[in-house]
């Protein structure tokens, strides 16, 4: 770990002269790169150089407990133990600053719902799950656009596609995905038994234009009319658009704008995104099996969490986290279970040396 913290220091220096350099400034794309290199490193030294600071303090206490007063003595040993807190401290956080970061956490999201198993009460609580995330996303001042839905003729969703945008709205979200099981008592279950139904969460950063390169020749587009619940036209023009990745035989749909080149702009950044989510679970079939067996592989085919409404309860399988207090987390008030993911997560990277 030192070695590391070492490294990252002499590079923060480096990047410091850098700054200063005239030739640097004169450059504008590359003086904004070693800004941004810059201000990545400036927190993990600065915590680096408190680190030090109180390991030096530690040191010279220790040399106190040999004077022969006893009330320095005891001085020095109170603040030994308030230092070795300090210390133990920041050596967690730099332990988890040293985690390499995912390149994807700064970026937008493009969040997909669709319903599991479990029919119409499937559809309703994939409308729940969505209203969830929008009002979490409210609180976090990011923005959400609708690409696409497949709304039911009892107001569920079939399917909801939409784009969030906002800042690390990845890194909240990206332990989302899964499968996400619901159990309770459906409006129409007239002997008030206990249904349990599915829906699955798909959670894919948004591509940027240099990850994915899309060739138009891979690309079929064919244009329709839009409709609503039950088919019902909702547009008498040829507006929605859906596009086949050829390829790969992705295929995207997108209908929710009334003009054309406004779904087809939506339907394109859409099958970037899966694009770029395909050969990144690509990638990740290759890790090793050590990797697949740790706690929680972000699989979206494993169930992830229950939502009992009998009980007022929430669980989270992977880290074992029950909450009793489903209501406010439909509200949106999902902090505590992302802060915990991300600790668990964390902690597991720290594990492993990555």
């Amino acid at each position: 770990m030192l070695q590391k913290l070492e490294t990252s220091e002499t590079r923060y220096l480096e990047l410091d002269r850098l700054l200063s350099n005239p030739e640097v400034l004169k450059d504008q794309k590359r003086y904004k790169q070693i800004a941004r290199e810059h201000s990545d490193l400036s927190e993990i030294v600065e915590l680096y150089r408190n680190y030090r600071r109180i390991n030096d303090e530690i040191e010279e206490n220790k040399i106190l407990l040999d004077e022969d007063d006893e009330e320095i003595r005891e001085l020095a040993k109170s603040e030994i133990h308030v230092l070795r807190q300090k210390f133990s401290e920041f050596e967690k956080r730099l332990r988890i600053l040293l985690i390499p970061k995912d390149p994807n956490d700064g970026k937008n999201i493009f969040l997909e719902i669709r319903a599991g198993t479990g029919g119409d009460e499937a559809s309703l609580f994939a409308a729940v799950l969505f209203k969830m995330y929008c009002k979490y996303a409210e609180v976090n001042n990011w923005k959400i656009d609708i690409m696409d839905r497949n709304v039911t003729g009892m107001g569920g969703f079939k399917e909801i596609i939409a784009l969030i945008e906002g800042k690390w709205v990845y890194s909240k979200l990206k332990y989302e995905s899964g499968v996400h099981r619901v159990q309770r008592v459906p409006s129409t279950e007239a002997q008030g038994r206990i249904h349990t139904s599915t829906v699955t969460v798909a959670i894919l950063p948004e591509a940027d234009e240099v990850e994915v390169q899309i060739d138009p020749n891979d690309l079929k587009i064919d244009v329709f009319r839009s409709s609503g619940p039950g088919g019902q036209s909702v547009n008498t023009t040829d507006s929605a658009v859906r596009i086949t990745h050829l390829p790969t035989g992705l295929v995207v749909t997108c209908q929710d704008e009334k003009s054309q080149h406004k779904n087809k702009a939506k339907a394109l950044r859409v099958l970037n995104a899966r694009l770029l989510d395909k050969l990144s679970e690509e990638q990740k079939s290759e890790i090793s099996e050590t990797r697949k067996n740790q706690v929680g592989t972000g699989e979206r085919s494993e169930r992830i969490r229950t939502y009992n409404f009998p009980q007022g309860r929430i669980t989270d399988h992977r880290i074992g986290l029950t909450l009793y207090k489903l209501d406010k987390v439909l509200e949106g008030d999902i902090d505590e279970i992302i802060d915990a993911l991300t600790t668990h997560y964390q902690a597991e990277a720290i594990k492993s040396g990555q």
